[in-house]
């Protein structure tokens, strides 16, 4: 799932436990994987923002050209108005888009 095509909430809201924990049987379990989802969606932002930003780069420029590269701040405002990481990962979590193992069964 892209990050763009997320239907993942932008602004704070409170989840029902019961929908959360239902997968696992627990809410401790839940709330790793997702964690560790948010953590890879957070790589794969940070890798595409920074090829996009580097398609802009100018090596040789001197510091105040930096901060009026317009293309790089518009880069930069559209990603900051993207849902975060762990918003997508609850949203992905609810929509079964998750796969998880557990530990114990890859080692029977």
């Amino acid at each position: 799932m892209s990050v763009k095509d997320t239907k993942a909430e932008v602004n704070t809201i409170t989840y029902d436990k019961d929908k959360i924990e239902d997968k696992v049987g627990s809410i401790y379990e839940a709330i790793v994987i997702m964690g560790k989802r948010a953590e890879q969606i957070n790589a794969e932002i940070r890798t595409e923002l920074h090829n996009k930003l580097d398609e802009f780069a100018v090596h040789n420029s001197t510091l105040e050209e930096v901060f009026e590269n317009r293309e790089q701040i518009e880069i930069s405002k559209h990603y900051e108005k993207l849902p975060k990481p762990t918003s997508i990962a609850i949203q992905e979590w609810l929509d079964e888009e998750v796969y998880f193992r557990k530990t114990e069964d890859r080692q029977k």
